[in-house]
């Protein structure tokens, strides 16, 4: 695990989530600024879409329409490649918190999770379920009782979808059967030790490894943001950590994605911190950039 240089990309975000690669270019949501943006590998800043609703979750359907989640009020949006605007579901009944991050599978199916309860105003924490969303906007739950669903991916080959539970320090995995329903729950990795759910304060010193925004690469090891840890890490299949990139000092690393025209290119989202009540006044986000031996594999 040696030291890696770090560049700065962008400077003056509020809060970057759900960074993603494609075409050339990088595209993050900035809660607080309630944009999803598009980033030249130069840093040049580019506002593709307003979200009133607070942006979180990107992933576009197989005609290159964007699929954006608006987290406030449970909506899942479509911006077509010309530019409309329109609501592709309401998961209000399936939320229990804020909507979330989501990855977007090669048919147009998006998998979008939730926070479970009211995080920003001290609720004790409840599981959540996982919502699969149709390219015709029918939604239905494929997974439940899961422990702040967060960052997902999808394998190369489509067949298996993994996701990060960030309050019991573990990946989880499953099987994507045709119709893409959910099977074979298992444990792909486990960090550290899941805590009790319960009340907050109770959790909050066992959650050790908290693993939020993520991606695959080429080796079948994840690039996760590790919340609570103020560092990326890679880790292994079964939860090893086998390789870290640790945020500057004062910042928190919250979500990361691989790209660049060789995919090995590691695009950190760093802030002080993911409270709401400091980072909505403030633009002390940063994009952060490094380079990594193997490239992105799979979706996002």
């Amino acid at each position: 695990m040696g030291e890696r240089a770090l560049a700065t990309l962008v400077q003056g975000g509020s809060f970057f989530e759900g960074p993603r690669w494609r075409d050339g270019r990088w595209f993050v949501s900035d809660f607080y600024r309630h944009a999803v943006l598009a980033v030249t590998p130069g840093g040049y800043e580019e506002t593709v879409m307003e979200v009133p609703g607070q942006p979180s979750g990107l992933g576009w359907m197989p005609d290159g329409s964007l699929l954006v989640v608006s987290m406030r009020d449970h909506r899942l949006l479509r911006r077509s490649p010309s530019g409309e605007v329109a609501e592709h579901a309401d998961l209000t009944p399936y939320c229990g918190g804020h909507l979330n991050d989501m990855v977007v599978d090669r048919h147009g199916r998006a998998y979008v999770g939730n926070f479970g309860f009211d995080l920003m105003a001290g609720e004790d924490p409840r599981t959540a379920a996982l919502v699969r969303v149709d390219p015709g906007g029918g939604a239905a739950v494929v997974a439940e009782d899961i422990v702040f669903p967060n960052g997902s991916v999808i394998t190369p080959d489509g067949s298996t979808l993994i996701v990060g539970e960030t309050l019991a320090c573990r990946y989880t995995a499953f099987s994507i059967a045709a119709d893409g329903s959910l099977g074979d729950r298992r444990v792909w990795a486990q960090m550290a030790p899941s805590p009790d759910v319960g009340p907050f304060g109770d959790m909050l010193p066992h959650i050790t490894v908290a693993p939020d925004g993520c991606c695959l690469d080429a080796e079948g090891h994840i690039w996760a943001a590790d919340a609570v840890g103020a560092r990326c890490i890679r880790v292994a299949p079964g939860g090893a950590i086998v390789d870290e990139v640790r945020a500057p000092d004062g910042l928190g690393a919250f979500a990361c994605m691989l790209g660049g025209e060789d995919g090995r290119t590691l695009l950190l989202c760093c802030a002080p911190d993911y409270l709401e009540h400091l980072r909505s006044q403030t633009r002390e986000a940063v994009l952060l950039t490094t380079t990594v031996d193997v490239p992105r594999a799979g979706l996002p």
